[in-house]
């Protein structure tokens, strides 16, 4: 969530901003609420001061006259001031709610360096890897097919028990995704991360605070009857542990790596990739999540980037980085690179892994904040997340990237000991 005191002194600057992510924002509904809360704040303040002052006036007209006319008056205009603030506080408690409604669906303000674009086709290409491991065979079959041919991979049956955009995993199928899972998780602990297995089912309150909701209601799975959603990362939930707590600047920066089955509707994407893994309701997916001083949040954001290329690079996928434009960031992100990853069937690069620094975005959503030795009061910390990496997106890509001539699909070298074997 936006600070109401930045768009309050820096109001050109936020809607220049948000601006640069397109034009459907405007703060000036906010900052006229935020003016009537403001005046009547001032108009309470000086009741209650008045109030004291009179409580302490009585005080003294006892003692020294107790009878005396003038402690009625006092008392008289107390009472008045009291009634006063009985139908001030109400008001102003319904115009904060009311900004706060209004401030839920501002999305966070791009990063200073993020490139300027309106879509897609303005992101910006960093680098690329591997190009001397994308296949040269022309005759390279769409993940699905080969999966389907190799018998580990059955989206019919999925849909009877379930609908489309589901899938099941049999045999080295599901053995595969396993193993993938438990590299990821490997090498992610090795580097730092401390593994989380957290509820895969969260409450309202979660999903407001990473920004969820309301925006993105209409793509979550819900459970009405018990107010509980089933998770679209698990970025919300690992998050959502630390809501409401104040840390200490030692334990910072807390470093959370986390497998999960991730849910989604899809809503709007319709016709797009109906077949094969790119893009289901249900999804396995290993999530890197950090909370950090915000001195250090540019550098944390490099070396998460560069975490879950290291899968990549060890599965020996050629992949790019792309550092996504204004208008293509998500909501909560200040900045953000995507990993994609080589599909040889489409002849182009498929996002696999998108890493978002969020700034101070969730934080002051969640109230997250921490405590510096010897200073006083408290901050925001800044939080980061990323893929690392999205697990069938990354089955997808070995289907097809390893995929032999005489209809096999070779096991990468790293992953042969998971396995056991060399050829699916």
């Amino acid at each position: 969530m936006l600070d109401i005191k930045l768009i309050r002194e820096n109001p050109q600057a936020v809607q220049e901003s948000l601006n640069r992510r397109g034009p459907d924002y405007d703060i000036e509904p906010i900052l006229q609420l935020d003016r009537q809360q403001r005046d009547l704040e001032g108009k309470r303040s000086q009741l209650q001061a008045r109030s004291n002052e009179i409580g302490k006036l009585v005080g003294q007209k006892i003692k020294s006259d107790p009878k005396g006319a003038e402690i009625e008056a006092l008392k008289a205009e107390g009472n008045q001031i009291k009634a006063e603030l009985s139908e001030l506080e109400p008001q102003e408690k319904e115009l904060k709610a009311q900004i706060t409604l209004l401030l839920l669906p501002l999305p966070n303000l791009p990063s200073e360096s993020t490139p300027i674009g309106k879509n897609e086709e303005e992101n910006v290409e960093v680098r690329r890897w591997g190009d001397e491991y994308i296949p040269q065979n022309s005759n390279i079959l769409p993940h699905f097919e080969i999966g389907e041919k190799l018998g580990i991979i059955n989206f019919e049956r999925a849909v009877k028990i379930a609908q489309p955009r589901f899938v099941s995993l049999v045999g080295a199928g599901a053995a595969l995704e396993r193993a993938l899972i438990q590299l990821m998780l490997d090498r992610h602990t090795k580097a730092g991360y401390v593994e989380v297995i957290p509820p895969f089912l969260v409450n309202s309150d979660s999903l407001t605070a990473t920004g969820q909701l309301p925006k993105f209601a209409e793509e979550s799975f819900k459970c009405d009857r018990d107010d509980l959603w089933l998770i679209p990362t698990s970025e919300v939930p690992v998050v959502n542990l630390y809501r409401d707590e104040v840390l200490t600047a030692e334990q910072l920066p807390i470093y959370h790596c986390s497998y999960t089955p991730c849910f989604r509707r899809e809503a709007g994407s319709y016709g797009k990739d109906t077949r094969g893994l790119i893009r289901l309701h249900q999804f396995n997916k290993v999530e890197l999540v950090k909370l950090v001083h915000p001195s250090t949040s540019e550098a944390e954001h490099q070396k998460l980037v560069r975490d879950a290329e290291g899968v990549l690079q060890a599965l020996k996928l050629p992949y790019r980085v792309i550092e996504l434009c204004t208008g293509d960031i998500g909501f909560s992100a200040a900045k953000t690179y995507d990993l994609e990853v080589w599909l040889p069937s489409a002849g182009k690069y498929r996002e696999i892994s998108s890493c978002s620094n969020v700034g101070d975005f969730q934080a002051r959503r969640a109230n997250i904040r921490f405590k510096e030795t010897g200073k006083k009061g408290t901050q925001f910390i800044h939080a980061l997340n990323g893929s690392g990496l999205a697990v069938g997106r990354t089955m997808a890509a070995i289907l097809e990237n390893y995929q032999q001539e005489d209809g096999t699909v070779k096991v990468p070298e790293v992953l042969q000991s998971y396995l056991g074997r060399e050829v699916l």
